[in-house]
């Protein structure tokens, strides 16, 4: 099964690809490794403000990483051309917006893994790093970057 037949399958319609906020691209590639910028869940197409352990849940921060997984696969999508000549997602790098005593920065990132698993079966299996973070830009409550590796 394609990629986009997977996401098809999961109800997915990817958005189009984002623009940069500041001075940076979305996507950088160096021979076949490409590597995508953070990127900042939206809700109701604003982005998606909070603290996670203050006013944003671990399930909701799911959510948001999630939605950010979308996010990075359509700039994926947009970088390529064809997300079927991604042969690995190496790395993702999750930032969690988060108070000193919440310690699920693991399990909001989940969201986001668990989706590129489904999307690209086991080429979407990757090293991780989830960190909570005092603050992100516009006040998100989670950003996260990606590097993969294109055939």
């Amino acid at each position: 099964m394609s990629v986009y037949e997977k996401l098809k399958a999961l109800g997915i319609e990817l958005p189009v690809a984002g623009a940069p906020a500041a001075a940076y691209v979305m996507s950088a590639q160096s021979g076949k490794t490409v590597f995508l910028s953070g990127h900042l869940p939206k809700k109701d197409g604003k982005v998606w403000t909070g603290k996670l352990g203050q006013d944003v849940t671990t399930a909701e921060g799911r959510e948001a990483a999630r939605a950010v997984a979308i996010e990075l696969i359509a700039t994926l999508h947009a970088h390529t051309g064809d997300l079927n000549k991604i042969t690995r997602i190496v790395k993702v790098m999750s930032l969690v917006n988060s108070t000193l005593d919440f310690t699920e920065q693991h399990l909001v990132t989940n969201g986001a893994s668990e989706l590129l698993a489904e999307v690209f079966g086991d080429a979407g299996k990757h090293a991780r790093s989830a960190f909570g973070v005092a603050q992100i830009p516009l006040g998100a409550c989670v950003e996260i970057e990606l590097i993969a590796e294109v055939a």
